[in-house]
């Protein structure tokens, strides 16, 4: 039978730790992975709650983001309904609005309804805009930089 000295023993068992431990990283990367292909393949939802003055952004079917922002005011109502963006804008100005500035623009309907930035970010959190939905300015970079990344078909837009 074979004996092994006590110094060489403990040079094995703490190199059989340090592998185990590497093999458990190895394995918890490669699940992050995994996750992170399931999100970033999946489909981007973007839901504004007229109610609650609220969008929350699912990616991939998880809740990625809570903004506060700005539907239409009295009589000047945003529609309910589920939409589509149909183009994207960095830089616009309303012709409509006197050349208003609308950063990071999301349009979802012919009429000329956007989410996009409003510099009035005092008035996030209650209706104050001519029907379109108004979030700050950072807060719109991200959503629009979501929809440029998963492109207008993988984007949904629904009010409630």
């Amino acid at each position: 039978m074979l004996t092994l000295n006590s110094t060489f023993s403990r040079t094995l068992a703490i190199a059989m730790s340090a592998l185990a431990a590497l093999m458990l990283l190895a394995g918890a990367a490669q699940a992050r992975r995994g996750h992170d292909r399931q999100i970033s393949g999946g489909k981007v939802v973007i839901e504004i709650n007229k109610r609650t003055q609220r969008m929350t952004v699912y990616v991939g079917g998880v809740r990625r983001y809570v903004f506060r922002v700005s539907t239409g005011k009295r009589g000047h109502a945003t529609p309910r309904g589920t939409f589509r963006p149909t183009r994207l804008h960095k830089k616009y100005f309303s012709r409509k609005y006197n050349n208003a500035p609308m950063p990071n623009s999301v349009f979802f309907t012919r009429r000329g309804h956007a989410i996009h930035g409003t510099s009035a970010v005092r008035r996030l959190g209650r209706p104050a805009s001519h029907g379109c939905v108004r979030l700050s300015p950072r807060n719109a970079a991200i959503v629009f930089a979501l929809v440029k990344r998963y492109r207008m078909r993988g984007v949904s837009i629904r009010i409630i």
